[in-house]
């Protein structure tokens, strides 16, 4: 029990230690709105909407981009983008006639190469100029999230078995004397099934957080604050874990607990980003709590 309450008090710690060094994103200053012209107020608007405007910067991501040169004609003369390159949005313009994508933007990579784009097109083949913004496509990739659940749950169902064949340390089943793992399995579980929560019912304000992602949780409205705050609470807890894992067990023990413990929280990761969306995840976040508490408190009796 004291060492839940370090673990607390360590966390609590960590966080006000945040909200003094982080640095506080004061977001985009804009004049007065009596002094702003239409064109202005229009580029504001569409900011609120689409969360991105002129001079914001993205990186191409699809293979390649067609632009055209010439808008009203909407003549194509094979400009092109390729993956990797960064662009720049130089103008937003709404043609009505257009019954595809009414909203056109203008994207420039230097000089010569710029041109027009559908807005559609583009944000299919293009990632805000922000590695966390690149960070999250990672992790938000539904194929590649299929393909780690399927790889995870078979090659974690077979170290564990492994594992406790050997009857080698490993968390919730042969774990060594210390919280630290449990809490960080624990977090893992919570900061997934959050994750998923935000994408279902935030899906605007995590689309704002993708265009202007911020890592001071002080600076961001409460559900998306408390996200990050818990993905900065898995790093504190990791450290610690890796500190305690390495000066308890041997090296050859060290590694093998740590890949256990790598493969439990990414089954953690993958169950819960799943499961949630489907509602499963909420009691099952409960159930595994209060399993892997017990586990613990069973094991250091």
């Amino acid at each position: 029990m004291k060492k839940f309450i370090f673990i607390i008090y360590y966390l609590l710690l960590s966080i006000a230690t945040m909200s003094l060094c982080a640095c506080y994103n004061h977001g985009q200053q804009t004049p007065d709105a009596w002094d702003l012209t239409k064109q202005q107020l229009d580029s504001i608007s569409f900011s609120t909407t689409h969360h991105y405007t002129q001079n914001y910067n993205f990186v191409v991501t699809a293979p390649s981009l067609t632009l055209s040169d010439e808008l009203p004609d909407l003549a194509f003369d094979t400009v092109y983008v390729n993956k990797g390159e960064r662009i720049v949005v130089a103008e937003i313009l709404t043609v009505p006639t257009d019954t595809v994508d009414s909203i056109w933007v203008k994207v420039a990579h230097d000089q010569i190469t710029q041109g027009w784009i559908r807005e559609s097109e583009l944000l299919q083949g293009v990632s805000p100029d922000d590695p966390i913004s690149q960070f999250i496509d990672i992790f938000s990739d539904t194929h590649l999230l299929i393909f780690l659940a399927f790889c995870v749950v078979v090659v974690g169902a077979y170290g564990m078995r492994r594992l406790m064949r050997h009857n080698a340390y490993i968390v919730h089943f042969n774990d060594i004397d210390t919280p630290y793992p449990t809490v960080l399995c624990i977090l893992v579980a919570a900061s997934a099934t959050l994750y998923a929560s935000i994408q279902m019912f935030g899906a605007e304000s995590w689309r704002h957080f993708y265009y202007h992602p911020s890592l001071n949780p002080f600076a961001l409205p409460m559900h998306l604050g408390i996200f990050v705050a818990s993905v900065w609470a898995i790093i504190i807890v990791a450290g610690a874990t890796l500190d305690d894992v390495i000066h308890r067990l041997s090296g050859g023990e060290a590694v093998l607990y740590l890949a256990g413990l790598g493969a439990v929280c990414a089954v953690d990761y993958v169950v819960f980003s799943i499961f949630t969306l489907y509602y499963i995840g909420y009691p099952l976040l409960v159930a595994y709590i209060a399993y892997a508490l017990w586990r613990y408190h069973h094991r250091n009796l």
